[in-house]
């Protein structure tokens, strides 16, 4: 289960997710979309088409889980822009 301090009022739901091949783009509740390299998230950019599609509003609607991958994302770490470990961060 993702959890977040800061859950409620401040941080948007997820809507919707797209994945390319070198981006995951984030829709929020509030309007604003959030895109970032792909290779921030190495268990997704090395993961099939397939298993990048198969994804899941989790924690609330305050995160994404893709059950094939066992990858989990929080709103609020993608708006703090935080690369997961391991991940590369924008040189």
């Amino acid at each position: 289960m993702i959890t977040s301090r800061r859950e409620g009022p401040g941080v948007p739901k997820v809507r919707d997710v797209r994945l390319s091949a070198d981006h995951l783009s984030v829709d929020l509740a509030d309007g604003r979309t959030i895109t970032v390299p792909l290779r921030w998230y190495p268990r997704l950019s090395r993961a099939s088409a397939a298993a990048r599609e198969n994804w899941r509003v989790a924690g609330g609607g305050y995160g994404i889980h893709w059950p094939d991958l066992d990858e989990d994302l929080s709103v609020e770490g993608l708006l703090r822009g935080a690369p997961a470990p391991g991940g590369r961060a924008v040189e």
